[in-house]
């Protein structure tokens, strides 16, 4: 039974090997900042040479246990595992930030010392001088990555910018996120790095369009409204309301003059009943009202009457018979017809 659980246990540990190994090889040197004066500091506020690693896969992987090492001696193939690791700084564990998600950075302090913290490391870096600087796998044999970082100056750092190694100034330099910043990069290229899945650029189209769509109804509310009142305005000036309304408003004035005319004549004459006056003033308004001094019936009446102006009898005998009346008129002679 026991033999049974020792081979199983070995089957398990080596299948697990080249699996750990497959995700450590995931894990990059990413940029290297050896004089530090105007870059990122750490907790206690100090300002410290650093290195940053990489995961490069779509998973998470822990570091924990990996190995940097700026010893060029222990590329000695006949150098023991013991020894090797002796001239290494183990990453420790015991920190979050060591798991390393999908395309995300980890940034190592060096020319420390691990009490200070998780991510310190007692790693020598020299600050002006050309070095090599490895990363380990957890048994201190396999070398996942390497690079011979050049001397730099004053906050400068040593990056990978699309799989190769370049030098970037102060202002460039990007400790714990991706290296993309260069000087040559438009403003294309910085958005599409900064929006790699678009949703910046989606929300700024539909605010573009929502801003557009509530412009073009303020516009169009505020152009019918206007319209609206032209409209209005014709129609009051087709009818014509102006000249009645003035013609009334002076009419009523006139009557209202007449009016207190009269009252004031009737009090002045206390003689006189006030019911006459009312009266008069009810029919002034009544025939206004029914604009019956302005309705004519179109017929003339014609009444007969007597002026002799055709009696020639009379005409002629009336100056020498002074006996017969000038009124005189013969029985047989038509009267013309007078009017009335």
């Amino acid at each position: 039974m026991n033999k049974l659980k020792l081979l199983l246990t070995s089957m398990m540990m080596v299948t697990a090997l080249p699996m750990f190994s497959q995700g450590a090889k995931n894990i990059r040197l990413n940029e290297v900042l050896t004089n530090n004066e105007a870059s990122i500091v750490d907790e206690f506020g100090r300002r410290e040479a650093w290195v940053e690693l990489e995961n490069v896969s779509f998973s998470t992987f822990n570091v924990r246990g990996m190995y940097l090492t700026t010893d060029r001696s222990v590329l000695n193939k006949s150098m023991s595992a013991p020894e090797r690791i002796s001239r290494m700084s183990i990453i420790p564990n015991g920190e979050p930030k060591t798991s390393i998600g999908a395309r995300q950075h980890l940034l190592l302090f060096c020319n420390s010392t691990p009490a200070e913290g998780k991510l310190h490391l007692s790693l020598p870096v020299p600050l002006s001088e050309t070095f090599w600087i490895a990363l380990y796998n957890g048994n201190g044999v396999e070398l996942i990555d390497s690079v011979t970082v050049p001397a730099l100056a004053m906050n400068q750092s040593f990056a990978r910018l699309h799989g190769k190694w370049s030098i970037k100034d102060a202002e460039h330099v990007t400790p714990g996120i991706e290296n993309y910043i260069e000087t040559s990069e438009t403003k294309v290229e910085k958005f599409k790095r900064e929006d790699p899945h678009g949703f910046a650029m989606a929300i700024m189209a539909m605010g573009i369009v929502f801003a557009c769509l509530a412009t073009l109804w303020i516009f169009f509310t505020i152009f019918g409204s206007i319209m609206n009142h032209i409209e209005t305005a014709k129609k009051v000036v087709n009818q014509q309301p102006i000249k009645p309304i003035t013609k009334t408003v002076e009419k009523t004035i006139e009557i209202g003059h007449k009016t207190s005319n009269v009252l004031q004549e009737g009090f002045d004459k206390r003689g006189i009943d006030m019911e006459v006056y009312m009266a008069v003033i009810g029919m002034a308004l009544r025939q206004y009202e029914d604009d019956v001094h302005d309705v004519e019936s179109g017929v003339i009446t014609i009444k007969p009457k007597d002026t002799d102006w055709d009696d020639e009898y009379a005409q002629m005998t009336h100056l020498h018979d002074p006996f017969i009346p000038s009124n005189h008129q013969s029985p047989n002679i038509p009267r013309t017809p007078e009017l009335f």
